[in-house]
């Protein structure tokens, strides 16, 4: 035998918040738009994207630990980033 498997992969990304793997379905993309941070629902924005669980949990991680200027390559020249459309989103996604 080959050693291949026949079930096809599924691509994997890490979350910026808690740094787990996850399927890329299950996470939320989000890009950085003029010192804004968007999310990206249907995952077709330009530019670098991040990977967050649509948690609050994992958003709050990613913010106190300084991980989306880090991700998008950022200089923190021009402040912090402005996160308030991802929290909304994550916060709608909530049951």
């Amino acid at each position: 035998m080959s050693g291949r498997t026949h079930t096809p992969g599924c691509p994997e990304r890490t979350c910026v918040g808690c740094r787990k793997h996850a399927a890329k379905a299950e996470l939320l993309r989000v890009v950085l738009i003029d010192g804004r941070c968007i999310p990206d629902l249907r995952g077709t924005l330009p530019g670098r994207g991040a990977y967050v669980h649509p948690d609050p949990a994992c958003l709050d991680l990613a913010v106190r630990r300084r991980a989306f200027p880090r991700a998008f390559r950022h200089k923190g020249t021009r402040g912090p980033l402005d996160t308030a459309e991802v929290r909304r989103c994550v916060e709608q996604a909530q049951p």
